[in-house]
């Protein structure tokens, strides 16, 4: 399916404090996207920690984050898993709460084959009626959904897309060439955005937009427009932010950077760990270049 949504969605981090999830704040990052003009916000992807969450804190974060975004933007909930029974179980839940769309990240550590890939999305698929994006990170997953295998998913009717952050455009061109009249592409990685949606791409989820998600709305729309050169100065104006987002492991950094916005966002929960001082320094300088008010 085509056209689940289009322009930029965030994928939200998720603010802890010694309490669980403090709502107060996820409140305040949920206002600070929908005042950005955020087309979707992704709660409880690999931004959101939703791997340190017990099963409890994810549903009671599902109910709030459908209630408190109200239909201003569209909500999409993590699901994947490498357990296939366990992301059936999420995908049910997330629905059940009044999600709109569902982000199913590989299997993870088991590795499985192009084939099981298929049925595992296919089991997801089965278990929902709302869309479902695949969402591909072999850096992290150690498993790729090829070109041809992201065809075969495809033709699963509620699979509206694939997030591509596998950061090689050979493979994602191939990918658009195969799954083009059947889904969306969409960049998963802040560095590419542009060139995915160049390329054809619905449309960018987005880590850097957690701290400038009316700019990355912004590139969105300057591509749409046909506006090439105004978006190319704007994502040239982006990158080096960017890539300070990603100084240490998703989301240390952006963690950092939110609570320097003012935002109280907490820590990460370990195993990570607070933004090493040099690399913190590196976020600082790029959050001045760009003209952001450090606030922490």
């Amino acid at each position: 399916m085509k056209g689940f949504f289009k322009g930029s969605a965030t994928a939200l981090i998720t603010p802890f404090d010694e309490n669980g999830v403090n709502y107060q704040v996820l409140g305040e990052l949920v206002e600070h996207q929908i005042a950005g003009g955020t087309d979707a916000i992704v709660f409880l992807g690999t931004t959101g920690e939703p791997s340190t969450m017990s099963f409890e804190e994810e549903h009671v974060l599902m109910d709030y984050a459908v209630k408190k975004v109200a239909g201003r933007a569209k909500v999409i909930f993590g699901c994947g898993s490498n357990n296939t029974a366990d992301a059936v179980m999420t995908a049910k839940k997330a629905e059940s709460y009044g999600a709109d769309g569902l982000l199913a990240v590989t299997p993870y550590y088991n590795k499985c084959t192009q084939n099981g890939l298929v049925a595992y999305y296919k089991a997801i698929c089965d278990a929902v009626n709302i869309p479902v994006i695949a969402y591909n990170v072999p850096g992290r997953t150690g498993v790729e959904i090829q070109p041809a295998t992201m065809a075969k998913i495809a033709e699963i009717p509620n699979i509206a897309g694939i997030k591509d952050a596998g950061g090689n455009m050979s493979k994602t061109m191939e990918t658009f060439r195969l799954v083009r009249e059947k889904c969306d592409v969409y960049s998963g990685e802040d560095a590419l955005n542009l060139p995915i949606l160049l390329c054809g791409g619905a449309g960018v989820i987005s880590v850097l937009s957690n701290i400038v998600p009316a700019d990355v709305k912004k590139l969105c729309e300057l591509v749409f427009a046909g506006k090439t050169a105004d978006a190319i100065a704007l994502n040239d104006k982006l990158l080096p932010l960017a890539n300070a987002c990603f100084v240490e492991v998703n989301p240390i950094p952006v963690k950092a950077a939110m609570n320097l916005c003012g935002f109280n966002a907490g820590t990460p929960r370990a195993p990570l760990t607070e933004i090493e001082p040099a690399n913190k320094e590196k976020l600082v300088a790029a959050m001045q270049n760009y003209g952001l008010e450090i606030k922490a």
